[in-house]
């Protein structure tokens, strides 16, 4: 693990790292090392205060390999070897808590050297006979042995392990660990080829970084964070006079990439692995620029070297001087690429170029802040996140090209990015509601991180598919998408508003008048009828769902009356479009197709109108109940999903009553032509419009014009939708009460027979009638008297 750090925490029980077993290798059986011997590398800051062992091979002891011992009061590396039964041990000082380097090498002929800060301390050249076997494992675990009995494991931070399958000199080891600290050290020899062994692989518990561990690693070995420290940078600088054969570069780009991608894909990768994406990407851009420059002259004097593996497209290329180059395109083929116009390259000296083209490490940038990014335009709307909407291509020239020092001039970079959008960013792109914002961006590591800047870049021509990209300079681009819903102003806000509260204001007064009306005139034969029934529940239920609205608003979100009145405006404004749905059945029933008895349609409306609200409510609170009044107001949530436990039996009863309406409206176009016909009526046009008029407040096609509105965010759908709907009330009361024949017919009925009742009880109280018993009459038999006679008979 190269440059993040690994804190392992033994009071929490089975922490340890197992790098995998290494049965019949060098690192388990120091015997089979050869001549060559081995080294061991690693940055080490202990913080245990009991005996354990930090690092072994082999066995929980000793057995075949070797082991880092420490305690309070001493510490000592251990190699074992089975065979003959030898062992070599030195005693060291204990680090503390603090970084310190701890490298030992071990050979046949020299035996065993430990240097601590790249500085030689103890070593136990001949060793001595032991019969101290201990477990024959051949692992290789940091944290404590091999026998996974213990209930304690080391506390401690560990970095930067390498093992060297050769015994380094003691100048490789200073050359190393002044790369290592970043330390800039001369040398006249060349270290030889090393294998690095970076894959590790939890066996209990996913390791833990420290981000404090890790700062305090740089703050005390590093003067600062540069990536050149790194162990494969170090190794590529010293080679100062040497070069690197074509096959044996591609074999070692093939082989980096390839470790790359393992860190990529590892389960270890942090949740939030921006930073260590970000630092992979500069890795790869520095080891590719080091390695263009290493490569062996062929025979054409142009050297090139093209790949492509998991992680990266790469194109390294060396120039000689004067070479003629018009033009020059990465990649030379695909909707993607970077571009340089001939007249920026100097080519007075040997020139490098180094392209890479990253497959996947776009959709590591899911969530940026704008405020951690230099970017001006992006940090005015902070609150909404940026994400990457490109792969990354890198391009670097050395010497730089001679380039236009503002965007106005020429020669300039193009770079044309073609969008990878995921279905998320498509739908939120595709959404009018959202105004989307592109910048062509970069990471700037002036900071020693990788943070997005577009500073030098602008925009100069796309759509929502590809961007192109003027730029000043050559590094690593991508294109950065901000999606940010549009806001009504503050007077539009207003105006809905008011809007909204006179309407239903005005909505609730004229449907307590119609429930009232129907209450009185209810002894009317006329208006004794199913029809009337379903308006009555339906003005009910739309009465008590805009009462709660309004009273909805003095609640906070998130307290637990606001959830109450959730649930109740959830339960109300289902049963208001069930009854919509059950005035469109019975017109349907009425107008098209009879069916079913008085009766029997009588219990099934009832059910649909105030049952199936009901379970559908049950059935959500029981699944999501924390979707009621938690944000923004007391209603449910739009971002988990909840909300569809309205729209979409809201969007099913408005579908089913355009269907009806259709058909109610055919018939009665129908028969308003056929009046015309035998009649000579021609206002068939009239009536149907008047028709349609009187049926939309009670089948709730209104509402359409919300869905209109919520998907286009136009303010005229949202004055329309604000207008029709708050006086949903006011248009029942209007067409089906105030307007209504029958209605009016029934009122005037029930008038006449108020002021008929009036004047009898006045002539009563006056004169009064005979009684039956006076006059001798029967039972259910009228009085001869003409004028009584009327009056009874008019009541």
């Amino acid at each position: 693990m190269v440059n993040k750090g690994i804190f392992l925490n033994g009071d929490n029980g089975g922490t340890f790292l197992h790098f995998g077993n290494y049965q019949n290798t060098c690192i388990s059986d120091p015997i089979l090392c050869g001549p060559e011997g081995i080294t061991f590398s690693f940055f080490w800051k202990n913080q245990e205060a009991r005996s354990r062992f930090a690092v072994a091979s082999g066995g929980k002891v000793i057995s075949n390999g070797f082991s880092v011992y420490t305690n309070p009061l001493l510490g000592y590396v251990e190699f074992y070897t089975r065979g003959n039964h030898h062992r070599w041990k030195t005693n060291i000082q204990v680090p503390g808590p603090f970084w310190t380097h701890i490298l030992f090498t071990w050979t046949k002929s020299d035996g065993l050297k430990v240097y601590i800060n790249g500085t030689f301390t103890a070593g136990d050249a001949t060793g001595n006979v032991s019969e101290n076997y201990g477990d024959p494992y051949p692992d290789l675990v940091i944290g404590t042995g091999n026998n996974r009995a213990y209930d304690h494991y080391v506390t401690g931070a560990f970095d930067e392990f390498v093992i060297w399958e050769r015994a380094l000199s003691p100048t490789d080891i200073l050359l190393y660990y002044g790369a290592a600290i970043g330390q800039a050290l001369a040398s006249a020899t060349t270290p030889r080829s090393f294998r690095e062994a970076t894959s590790v692989t939890p066996t209990l518990r996913a390791t833990e970084v420290s981000p404090p561990v890790i700062s305090s690693r740089r703050e005390e070995v590093q003067s600062s964070p540069d990536p050149e420290t790194m162990p494969v940078l170090g190794f590529l600088k010293v080679l100062p006079n040497r070069t690197i054969p074509h096959n044996a570069a591609n074999n070692l780009t093939q082989a980096f990439l390839k470790s790359v991608e393992e860190v990529l894909s590892s389960p270890a990768l942090p949740e939030q692995s921006i930073p260590v994406v970000s630092g992979l990407i500069e890795t790869v851009d520095r080891v590719m620029e080091h390695m263009v420059t290493k490569l062996e002259p062929g025979p054409n004097t142009l050297v090139t070297l093209d790949g492509t593996s998991f992680v990266a497209d790469y194109s390294l290329m060396k120039l000689p001087q004067n070479y003629n180059l018009p033009h020059y395109r990465f990649p030379t083929e695909g909707k993607s690429y970077i571009s340089v116009p001939g007249e920026a390259f100097t080519l007075q000296s040997q020139t490098t170029i180094v392209g890479l083209f990253y497959h996947n490490m776009h959709s590591y940038y899911k969530e940026i802040s704008p405020v951690k990014t230099r970017i001006n335009e992006a940090a005015d709307f902070k609150d909404h996140k940026i994400q990457v909407a490109s792969c990354l291509i890198s391009l670097k020239v050395e010497p730089s090209p001679a380039l236009s020092f503002n965007l106005s001039g020429a020669p300039l970079i193009k770079i044309v990015q073609t969008h990878v959008l995921t279905k998320e960013q498509q739908d939120q792109v595709l959404n009018q509601s959202n105004k989307v914002f592109l910048y062509c961006a970069f990471l700037d590591y002036s900071s020693n991180e990788g943070v997005w800047s577009n500073k030098g870049c602008v925009r100069s021509d796309g759509n929502m598919t590809y961007s192109v990209c003027l730029c000043n300079h050559l590094t690593n681009f991508a294109i950065l998408m901000q999606v940010v819903p549009l806001k009504l102003t503050t007077g539009h806000r207003v105006a809905l508003s008011t809007i909204g509260y006179v309407g239903c204001s005005i909505s609730i007064l004229c449907l307590a008048i119609t429930l009232v009306t129907f209450a009185v005139l209810s002894s009317v034969s006329t208006i004794r009828n199913q029809r009337y029934h379903i308006h009555a529940n339906l003005s009910f239920a739309i009465l008590v769902a805009e009462i709660l609205l309004l009273i909805s608003a003095r609640f906070d979100p998130g307290t637990l009356p606001c959830k109450v009145m959730a649930v109740l405006l959830h339960f109300f404004f289902l049963s208001a479009f069930a009854w919509m749905l059950v005035e469109g059945l019975h017109l349907y029933s009425m107008v098209v197709k009879v069916f079913g008895s008085e009766g029997s349609k009588h219990f099934y409306y009832y059910g649909i109108g105030w049952g199936s609200p009901l379970v559908i409510c049950i059935v959500s609170m029981t699944s999501a109940l924390d979707s009621y009044g938690e944000v923004d107001n007391c209603w449910l949530s739009l971002k988990n999903g909840a909300i569809w436990a309205f729209v979409a039996p809201a969007l099913f009863v408005i579908v089913v009553n355009i269907g009806i309406l259709i058909s109610v409206t055919r018939i009665i176009s129908r028969i308003s032509g056929e009046n015309y016909k035998v009649h000579g009526d021609a206002n068939a046009v009239k009536l149907t419009v008047k028709a349609v008029a009187v049926l939309l407040p009670i089948l709730g096609i209104s509402w359409i014009f919300g869905v209109l509105a919520f998907n286009t965010h136009s303010l005229p759908f949202l004055y329309i939708f604000a207008v029709f709907n708050s006086l949903q009330g006011f248009f029942v009361f209007l067409f089906h009460c105030l307007l209504n024949s029958e209605v009016r017919a029934a009122f005037k009925h029930k008038t006449k027979v108020w002021t008929l009742t009036s004047s009898s009880i006045r002539n009563i109280n006056v004169k009064p009638f005979n009684s039956d018993i006076m006059n001798g009459n029967k039972d259910g038999v009228l009085p001869t008297n003409s004028a009584n006679r009327i009056d009874l008979s008019a009541v």
